[in-house]
């Protein structure tokens, strides 16, 4: 029994020792092979391969599934908020007990009684973030929409020493705004979704403890 407990806790350790891939949110799956022709291509020749070539009258833009398309990435956003608030409430309260005669109670008789209240609140709040994100990923298309539009998706994994980062990318392109040499902006795509993570022992130690997160969440100070 103790040999199974402590096989299981070595087991624990080392699955929490191995860097796993961070989650993401942009579209599935990102990357897509190119559809199989049905029919049977010509016999390649000395020049003319079948894999890749295309009619005289189309040019190298992404338009299938399993193209590739470069996305240059140029976002800068700003955004400041700032709120004022106050309120004030002041209440005042005066009773006396009035001298009468034949009646019990009579040690309460001449009893004057006053009673104030004030309540004040002032909140101010202030925010501003200034978020800018450059650079270049190439995307596969993974589906072709009814009207022409593509879908890509795509992910760009540097390991730098003890680290990897995750650059990930996907958005609906409109082929109109693919420019002759296959690039489009970011700006030009619609539900653009872009990701950059980090996986390693440096963005582990920048993450709270679980225990330390628990305790968090019912201390009221």
């Amino acid at each position: 029994m103790r040999i199974s407990i402590v096989s299981l806790l070595g087991t624990a350790l080392l699955a929490g020792c191995v860097t796993s891939t961070p989650p993401t949110a942009v579209h599935q799956p990102m990357t897509a092979r190119p559809a199989a022709r049905n029919e049977i291509p010509p016999a390649n020749g000395a020049i003319y391969q079948a894999a890749y070539v295309r009619p005289l009258f189309e040019d190298r833009r992404a338009r299938q599934v399993g193209d590739t398309l470069v996305i240059n990435i140029v976002e800068k956003t700003a955004a400041a908020k700032k709120s004022n608030t106050g309120a004030e409430r002041s209440q005042d309260m005066e009773v006396s007990v009035p001298t009468l005669f034949k009646v019990p109670g009579k040690s309460f008789q001449g009893l004057n009684a006053e009673a104030s209240h004030d309540n004040k609140f002032s909140g101010k709040g202030e925010s501003a973030a200034n978020n800018t994100f450059t650079g270049t990923i190439t995307c596969t298309v993974i589906e072709v929409l009814p009207n022409g539009n593509l879908l890509v998706s795509g992910e760009k994994l540097v390991a730098i020493n003890q680290g990897e980062e995750f650059i990930r990318f996907s958005g609906i392109v409109n082929p109109a705004n693919v420019s002759a040499a296959n690039t489009v902006t970011s700006t030009q795509v619609a539900d653009a979704r872009i990701e950059y993570k980090a996986n390693g022992f440096i963005d582990s130690a920048q993450v709270m403890g679980w225990l330390s997160r628990f305790f968090l969440t019912f201390m009221p100070f």
